[in-house]
């Protein structure tokens, strides 16, 4: 296994992303994984505090709209984060707390797909009412993303 890690962190794509000094290489590769992040996990969690009481006069129902933007952003994210992977696949495997992250992503994602589905799809959505279970949903979505935005910040320290 060791040998296909090195040969992958030897691969052009890991040295232009990890190597090459170029703004395009780290940098923004680094910077789309943010951005991606920033607009799944900061949608999701608009939509979070939404169910949690804030904005009590904001519907419901027409926040379904923001779903395909933060799959978007998960898309751009994941790509990213796959690219940053491959520039140091043997370091980032070998810490437990990317495992974290990857297991609170996971959740989040799962979380967020039940979101729409049990909530936002809700015929009690079409009439403003959060339906049972909303709130457990919210709070256990801004947990999972937190966790996975804190151990992704500590995979650089670890």
């Amino acid at each position: 296994m060791e040998a296909f890690l090195q040969s992958v962190q030897q691969s052009a794509l890991a040295k232009f992303v990890g190597e090459s000094g170029s703004l395009w290489g780290y940098p923004t590769v680094l910077f789309m994984h943010t951005l991606g992040l920033g607009t799944v996990a900061g949608l999701s969690a608009g939509l979070d505090l939404r169910l949690l009481g804030f904005a009590p006069r904001m519907p419901l129902a027409p926040l379904d709209r923001m779903f395909p933007i933060m799959w978007v952003g998960f898309v751009v994210s994941a790509l990213s984060g796959t690219a940053l992977l491959i520039a140091d696949p043997i370091t980032k495997l070998s810490q437990p707390v990317f495992y974290v992250k990857l297991l609170f992503v996971a959740l989040a994602i799962i979380n967020l797909q039940m979101l729409r589905t049990r909530v936002f799809r809700s015929p009690a959505a079409a009439n403003n009412v959060s339906p049972p279970g909303a709130r457990r949903l919210a709070i256990l979505s801004l947990l999972f993303w937190i966790g996975a935005t804190t151990s992704g910040r500590l995979i650089a320290y670890l």
